[in-house]
């Protein structure tokens, strides 16, 4: 027989090495970074996505491609925070782009710097990244568990309750919230987390579109749909006030205007202070007025029997041809050396302030992120847990972060992702140390 003595001790010493569980709820690249950093010896980690494979808003990331994130330092990447950037200080210290870039490339993805510092795998696929990740995963044991859709969660003392769609029910000591925003939600952004972040108690910001195309007034924009300009002036005003000016790409669609500058201008877009929003594209920005002034004189004497119609082409893609034409008031047939003063000025001002009125943003099925979510001041910026529920962390797009194009969002969710899941551990090992 086994003295009583004996049992007690070694009773005391399963206790201490009780298994602590840590579930995440969402797959993307927040919660997989969360529970590759929350994976520490005696953790058992769990890793819960509703769709049937993980990362699917991250494969569909920059075409396909995953701009991972961008190789500016600390300073510019805090100014290309829109949303609450100071929150962001000691997540970037924890975990910044270096250390994004060194872990894909440990576990077989390489990247590559490309303009404006961005940074995306050789391979040009995404796929590389979200493979890596679950190589990151299965080193860590993380247990992940695909089609697994949170219906509710609850907290009983120090214990999460997590009840799935299929009516099973999981415990767990610390919860990590990675569910993301509202934006793509065929991908699975569907609000849920938002949800269940409430319920608890937390205050959400009023979400948006953000990083999303304009429609507009003008019906010729349809009349240049798939149209890309490069090299393009872009500024945009509301209320007669200058809120964003840009140098870039954009592109012409059935609806407005999109490409790159326009995503980054709409993040200014809710600062409007009147109706009038507008968009001004500089056609020639290596040329000041007066000297494409002087250019038009040169072509006007050079295509002197020309019709003006056919002078165009030498100045612009063809497919904007017919669309400058109308708006010159100019006759398309009339002969190049009978333009008058007046109208070739006309010209001129067109082919640098080509005024396009926004009426509005395309909606959360083509915005690349959402804006607005859980409010930061509930959330503690140096390990991502809930100043209101104890044991519950959050990090990701669910979060009220947002900033411009170039690799700064996905910087985010690397970002407090990793911060959340060291967090969590830390959580659990100081809980732990009270009970014993």
């Amino acid at each position: 027989m086994i003295p009583y003595s004996t049992i007690r001790s070694e009773n005391r010493l399963l206790k201490t090495r009780k298994m602590n569980k840590i579930i995440v709820i969402g797959g993307g690249p927040a919660g997989m970074l969360a529970a590759v950093s929350a994976s520490k010896e005696n953790t058992k980690v769990i890793l819960l996505e509703k769709n049937d494979r993980l990362g699917k808003k991250l494969f569909i990331t920059g075409k396909g491609r995953c701009n991972i994130t961008n190789s500016a330092d600390k300073d510019v990447i805090m100014k290309n925070i829109m949303t609450n950037p100071k929150f962001m200080f000691s997540a970037l210290d924890v975990f910044d782009n270096s250390d994004i870039c060194r872990l894909l490339e440990e576990h077989g993805c390489k990247v590559k710097e490309e303009r404006g510092g961005r940074i995306f795998p050789v391979s040009d696929h995404s796929s590389d990244v979200i493979r890596a990740l679950s190589k990151m995963l299965d080193e860590k044991n993380v247990e992940v568990r695909l089609n697994s859709e949170v219906k509710s969660i609850e907290k009983n003392g120090d214990v999460f309750k997590i009840s799935l769609k299929d009516k099973k029910v999981l415990e767990c000591d610390a919860l990590i919230l990675t569910t993301g925003g509202l934006s793509y939600p065929g991908t699975g952004s569907t609000g849920d987390g938002l949800k269940f972040a409430q319920a608890f108690g937390h205050s959400i910001k009023e979400c948006t579109p953000s990083l999303v195309p304009f429609e507009t007034k003008q019906l010729w924009c349809k009349e240049l749909q798939g149209l890309s300009l490069k090299n393009t002036g872009l500024k945009m005003y509301s209320g007669g006030k200058l809120i964003y000016e840009d140098f870039g790409e954009m592109l012409f669609t059935h609806f407005g205007i999109s490409g790159p500058m326009v995503l980054s201008a709409s993040s200014y877009y809710h600062k409007r202070k009147a109706d009038d929003c507008l968009v001004v594209l500089d056609l020639k920005p290596a040329l000041s007025e007066d000297e494409l002034d002087d250019r038009l004189l040169r072509e006007i004497s050079d295509n002197h029997e020309k019709h003006f119609i056919n002078m165009l082409p030498d100045l612009l893609p063809s497919k904007m041809v017919p669309v400058i034409a109308s708006l010159s008031g100019i006759d398309p047939h009339k002969k190049c050396g009978d333009i008058i003063k007046e109208e070739r000025k006309n010209l001129v001002r067109i082919l640098k302030n080509l005024e396009i009125d926004i009426t509005g943003t395309r909606g959360y099925d083509e915005a690349i992120i959402t804006r607005g979510g859980i409010s930061v001041k509930e959330v503690s910026p140096k390990n991502m847990m809930s100043k209101i529920v104890s044991g519950l962390f959050i990090a990701g797009e669910i979060l009220d972060l947002d900033a411009l194009t170039g690799g700064f969002n996905l910087q985010i969710a690397w970002s407090t992702g990793y911060l959340a899941g060291i967090g969590a551990t830390e959580y659990l090992e100081g809980s732990k140390g009270e009970t014993e």
